[in-house]
């Protein structure tokens, strides 16, 4: 079967809350959209329902009426740019990650952007896509780089072992839809493998080829499920494994990575490495969740 097929793609589902992070934000799902030909679902949550005893009902009525607004200037705006685009609008009275994932269901993309409205110029992604990202059953686009880059011609995909198969099949889905090549890389830290430096008869660093069998086999698997997608293959040792998948991003249209919890933790929580990404990629991140509705489990 090609692995380009599919049922058919969930709504591309975007957060509008007047920020030049989420104008970014809806720029980009628009475009993500129109390329899938899906609907383009623009969420603006309100937050009315927790502060309900301290507004007055006037406040409530006024805040409501700003995020209609705010989404009908944004649907017009987004109309003009992409006429053929169905565009849906969203006003919820509850707090933005949970009317995100709602929008988005079993099947949807949620797209943020990486700072809000908020005042805490310390975060270097703001607290609604880490909430978003963190609790993610479907995929979560942070879009991250210039508001208008550069296009570099290529998905990025990062390949930590076999189970993230499904990481790289959503990166050639997203190199099919742009016309580029789909670059899968590996790395792993120099530190981890401090053993015998001697080398194989073939010439290959004995620490090296189980990473090798990793990328092989994630890279066999994608030529064979895409035989039109052009897939490089590349490992890497690092002495950190963030920070060389960040370099990276400088040359990429978009990365794709798979979520994995912080070891010893309850609850949603985020990796060291998909953390570190979200926050400095130089390009926008997608998180394809390890499990979830609509995501063949990869544990």
């Amino acid at each position: 079967m090609n692995g380009a097929a599919r049922s058919g793609p969930g709504r591309v589902v975007v957060g509008v809350d007047g920020s030049p992070s989420a104008h970014t934000a809806v720029t980009w799902a628009a475009a993500e959209a129109d390329l899938r030909g899906s609907t383009l679902c623009l969420v603006h949550a309100a937050d009315t329902d927790a502060p309900v005893p301290f507004l007055s009902e006037a406040e409530i009525v006024r805040s409501r009426k700003a995020g209609r607004e705010l989404l009908d200037r944004t649907a017009e705006t987004i109309t003009a740019r992409h006429p053929g685009l169905a565009v849906v609008e969203e006003l919820t009275d509850g707090p933005a990650p949970g009317s995100l994932r709602r929008a988005a269901a079993l099947t949807g993309t949620v797209v943020v952007g990486h700072r809000g409205l908020g005042g805490f110029s310390s975060l270097l992604l703001g607290s609604v896509g880490l909430e978003v990202a963190a609790a993610a059953t479907t995929p979560v686009v942070v879009v991250r780089g210039a508001a208008e880059p550069v296009e570099a011609g290529a998905v990025l995909a990062a390949v930590r072992d076999e189970a993230d198969v499904d990481c790289a099949r959503a990166a050639a889905r997203e190199a099919l839809l742009r016309k580029v090549p789909l670059r899968l890389l590996h790395i792993w830290n120099v530190g981890s493998a401090t053993g015998s430096r001697a080398a194989s008869r073939d010439g290959c660093d004995g620490n090296a080829r189980p990473h090798v069998r990793v990328l092989t086999s994630v890279s066999d698997r994608i030529r064979e499920e895409f035989p039109d997608l052009t897939v490089q293959a590349e490992g890497q040792k690092s002495h950190s494994v963030p920070g060389a998948l960040v370099d990276a991003s400088h040359h990429a249209d978009l990365l794709v990575i798979g979520g994995r919890r912080s070891p010893g933790h309850l609850g949603p929580t985020l990796g060291r490495i998909t953390l570190a990404l979200l926050q400095h990629a130089h390009c926008p991140v997608e998180l394809i969740p390890r499990q979830g509705p609509g995501h063949g489990s990869t544990s």
